[in-house]
């Protein structure tokens, strides 16, 4: 069982007896991400074996250039363009079989086993949580004993355990009745709070101490059934004091163009000549005539924040040069992130930037995990506007800050300090290492799975 527990580092260990108690007769070892060290980046590395110039997945989201669109947290398979390790497993000896609970790009994956988050979007305007499994019929087997899948504490002002308790309840369950060679589970919830407080608050080291129980019986039941057990991360968490708006800097630079309608003011993503698709301390700049990737540059690199911008040299360096990676790509400074913010006035933000909308947003938003607390009795609006929405009413549930002060911690960046960084624990010793890239991973499970 490989088990990605998001937000992860050594720094954390020391508060975590159960995770750290499997690399007893294992090993600890740093784990270097690729850049950007970010989810789907990440995971893509882990489970391919390659960087993200040749996987392709340049980070959350990125710019479709064909469709002058901005899409991020797509969640097909196909996307990836390089060979996955269960696929190569399954190659290598026609009787392998995987299940994939909730690690990304998990629709059509060649595995036998997936279930991950795909809410319901109905056509009164509602969203409700659902999963998507494959084989269909495996949704069934959850719903009598885990109820249905709590979405409103997977992302939004409500994430917290109850998500990252459900998956590991669904993942035991498929590991007691299906009893695959490799079990990939995905556990979010030390995200949540280190962005929130930053990583020395207290209220994140008691998340860390929540995911530990709820990761620890997960661990104890696999191994009940005769699993070695790797546990991983994609990316530690440091603590940020501020944030950096490239789009606003292009925009002031006369590069960028916004139109207005009934919502407020859209990106015009097409008609811009940059834009930045943000993604935490990392930001894809798009350039459409290379004329004007000098003053795009120096835009950004005399930006307070900003500590520096890779041209198509510096992507080919930190393995970034794709042909979905921007024409320039910026790298925040260590206590920075990168909003997607574009408009200048907060009179003009577009309706969906006040809301929980992952798919509308042209860059990345950890606001959303925060309610506005500018607003008077917001949960008695939240439970208002859900009423009017039970009731077959439009509405907006707009209760997201604007405020990028409140987030404390971020990612993205390659970690300074081993410490702040992902890290691997494995169950046994064997391929043991100083110190590992996420490259190495789906070497090492294919060893352990005797497929090497």
């Amino acid at each position: 069982m490989v088990l990605d527990v998001v937000g992860l580092t050594p720094g954390l260990l020391s508060r975590m007896p159960r995770i750290r108690s499997v690399a007893e007769k294992g090993f600890i070892a740093p784990l270097a991400p690729p850049l950007p060290a970010v989810t789907c980046s990440s995971q893509a590395t882990i489970l391919t074996g390659t960087a993200p110039r040749e996987h392709g997945v340049v980070g959350n989201g990125w710019c479709f250039r064909d469709l002058a669109e901005v899409w991020l947290w797509r969640q097909s398979n196909r996307l990836v363009e390089r060979p996955w390790v269960y696929e190569t497993a399954k190659a290598r000896d026609r009787s392998f079989t995987c299940a994939k609970m909730f690690w990304w790009f998990n629709m059509h994956a060649a595995v036998d086993w997936a279930v991950t988050p795909r809410p319901a979007y109905l056509a009164d305007g509602r969203k409700l949580p659902d999963i998507w499994t494959d084989p269909p019929e495996l949704k069934e087997e959850f719903a009598p004993a885990l109820g249905t899948f709590p979405l409103f504490e997977f992302w939004g002002p409500g994430a917290g355990i109850a998500s990252s308790r459900w998956i590991a309840d669904a993942s035991r369950a498929v590991l007691e009745r299906h009893a695959p060679r490799l079990a990939l589970v995905y556990l979010p919830h030390l995200d949540y709070d280190l962005q929130r407080y930053g990583p020395d608050d207290p209220r994140s080291l008691a998340a860390a101490s929540e995911i530990d129980a709820v990761a620890g019986d997960l661990i104890d039941a696999a191994r009940s059934r005769g699993y070695e057990i790797l546990v991983l991360s994609e990316y530690g968490i440091t603590a940020v004091s501020g944030a950096v708006h490239p789009n606003r800097i292009l925009r002031e630079a006369g590069l960028l163009s916004a139109r207005r309608n009934a919502t407020g003011e859209l990106l015009d993503i097409g008609g811009s000549r940059a834009f930045a698709v943000a993604d935490h301390q990392i930001a894809h700049i798009y350039v459409r005539d290379r004329s004007d990737l000098p003053a795009a540059r120096i835009a950004l690199e005399k930006a307070d924040g900003v500590e520096r911008v890779l041209d198509e040299a510096g992507k080919r360096t930190e393995g970034l040069d794709h042909p979905r990676a921007g024409e320039l790509v910026a790298i925040a400074a260590p206590d920075r992130w990168f909003t997607y913010y574009y408009w200048l006035d907060d009179a003009l933000a577009p309706d969906f930037a006040r809301t929980v909308d992952i798919h509308k947003k042209p860059g990345y938003d950890p606001c959303e995990l925060f309610l506005d607390p500018r607003i008077p009795a917001v949960k008695t609006k939240i439970a208002w506007t859900l009423f009017k929405k039970a009731m077959g009413f439009r509405t907006r549930l707009d209760v997201i800050p604007l405020d990028a002060s409140l987030v404390k911690g971020s990612h993205g960046r390659r970690p300074a300090r081993d410490e702040d960084g992902a890290v691997i624990l494995s169950s046994i010793s064997e391929g043991a290492r100083d110190r590992f890239r996420m490259e190495d991973v789906s070497g090492l499970i294919l060893s352990r799975l005797g497929l090497a």
